[in-house]
């Protein structure tokens, strides 16, 4: 856009060396005798011959002025338009008396119309231009010409206002804008734009056209201050525009998911700002609305949950807070989680995420019930286990695929074995094994892997069993909740087996 600037700088310059050149020339030859009507102005003169109000005739260097060609026949208000621009008293009308007016901050600079009849001679005078001038006017020249193709095939609109904001001057994308905006007149411009003047560059947003009909479009104008008005670049965002509008609408979902998530979110973007934060972020950190909504940094963030008690104290502060930058960095890497355990009593898991363009996201996790609950259930067990080793009886039991999942004291004493020591899981054909080797021979231990493996209704049984040392058991076969199966070892006194006889043959 500097560029810009320079170029539309230039143009002015240029604009302004060239007619003071094309003046100038006309001081080598003096206009002091006019040539009278009809006769056909020649030299190295700035001449304009009007007839009736038209232009029948001018010199080459006039037409380079008017920047016209020998075929076009100008009126009166085109060579106004031209000349006022250096010439501000130059008449609207012909004139019917003669007139001599001074250029715009040259006096030297002079242009005298002539009524001779129905006809008017304008010829324009000036000071002396050397060799050196007039080969510079020649490169500007060119220049000018460069410049002046840049900007008709600029595809962006440029114009020039006045202290009174009119339009002095405008490229054809300003004209193409203009007629989409529905306004022919060039005076004024379509866009909404009212620059600062105590600003050397303004920039401002404005559209055209309305959004209920599909016809709207959005501009960014750049204003640049200038001596007598203001300089304005407007390149089109509707791209721009729809991207942020795209945005927004994403975020508002985002906001309205995550409005209804238990989970408390904090996105900070890649300056370390909180960005995003939901509902549950208050509820869970009991942070001050207006804290959150102010966009703290992450350090600011922190601290303020220290000082809330809603994060565990660490021993040293300002070591920990030099450490958060690995936090952070961890949490950019996907590879942060902590579970804090608040003075409070609540217990909460905290992750980190990495987020787009190098920002991270915090989760916080309310994970005090599953914690209670996880603690609670681990007593149970240890209460469970604590009952069973004080049992007597070896106790085994089985789930429904047929793994070993519980044992006692008793048991591992009995059998020798400890299953827990071992990472891989023990199924009920291996114990039948074991229990196998370690008895004389009973015909059960097929029958107890298929009670172990059955889904349908079972019903509780026990056999005896002799060790191979000759200790008699009693094993005991009972059906569980869930499909899960207990195997129970009791050791049967010597004289067990005679008292069963006999109570068999009373019974008899």
């Amino acid at each position: 856009m500097e560029l810009l600037v320079i170029i539309a700088a230039g143009i002015g310059a240029s604009c302004a060396a060239i007619f003071g050149g094309l003046l100038l020339r006309t001081a080598r030859i003096p206009v002091d005798d006019p040539p009278s009507p009809g006769t056909r102005p020649r030299g190295n003169r700035v001449e304009m011959f009007v007839t009736d109000g038209r232009l029948v005739d001018a010199t080459p260097q006039a037409r380079q002025l008017l920047d016209c060609t020998p075929d076009e026949r100008l009126i009166w208000d085109d060579l106004a338009e031209v000349l006022r621009a250096h010439f501000p008293a130059f008449p609207e009308a012909p004139p019917r008396d003669r007139l001599v007016l001074d250029a715009t901050g040259d006096p030297d600079t002079h242009i005298e119309i002539r009524p001779e009849g129905r006809s008017l001679n304008l010829s324009m005078t000036g000071p002396s231009l050397d060799a050196g001038e007039y080969l510079r006017l020649r490169t500007e020249m060119r220049d000018l010409s460069r410049l002046r193709l840049a900007f008709t095939r600029a595809p962006f609109p440029v114009w020039q206002t006045d202290r009174a904001r009119k339009v002095v001057w405008s490229n054809p994308a300003f004209t193409d804008v203009a007629l989409q905006a529905g306004q022919a007149d060039n005076a004024t411009p379509p866009f909404a734009v009212l620059p600062n003047e105590a600003e050397e560059l303004y920039i401002s947003r404005t559209s055209i056209g309305k959004r209920e009909d599909g016809t709207q479009s959005w501009f960014e104008v750049q204003s640049y201050r200038l001596a007598d008005g203001w300089l304005h670049f407007a390149q089109n965002i509707d791209a721009v525009i729809h991207a942020e509008a795209t945005q927004r609408n994403f975020l508002q979902t985002l906001t309205r998911i995550f409005a209804h998530l238990p989970i408390a979110l904090a996105v900070f973007d890649k300056d370390r700002r909180l960005v995003l934060f939901n509902p549950a972020l208050i509820d869970h950190t009991n942070l001050p609305a207006e804290f959150l909504s102010s966009r703290p940094n992450l350090l600011s963030f922190f601290d303020m949950l220290r000082e809330r008690q809603m994060m565990p104290e660490p021993k040293d502060y300002r070591s920990w807070r030099d450490k958060l930058s690995e936090v952070i960095a961890a949490a950019s890497s996907d590879l942060y989680t902590e579970v804090w355990n608040l003075p409070v009593g609540l217990t909460y898991r905290i992750t980190g995420r990495p987020h787009p363009d190098g920002g991270v996201a915090f989760l916080f996790e309310d994970i005090t019930s599953e914690i209670s609950l996880t603690r609670r259930f681990r007593q149970e067990i240890e209460v469970t286990q604590s009952v069973l080793d004080s049992l007597g009886d070896a106790v085994a039991v089985f789930s429904q695929l047929g793994t070993l999942t519980f044992t006692n004291a008793a048991y591992r004493d009995m059998w020798n074995l400890d299953p827990d020591g071992s990472l891989a899981d023990t199924c009920i054909a291996e114990s039948t094994r074991l229990w196998q080797s370690a008895c004389k021979f009973s015909p059960i231990w097929s029958d107890l892997r298929d009670f172990v493996m059955t889904e349908r209704d079972r019903a509780g049984w026990d056999a005896e069993l002799i060790r191979s040392d000759g200790q008699r058991l009693l094993s005991r076969v009972e059906p569980l909740a869930g499909g899960s199966t207990l195997v129970r070892f009791s050791a049967l006194p010597a004289d067990a087996g005679n008292l069963r006889r006999r109570r068999e043959n009373v019974d008899a």
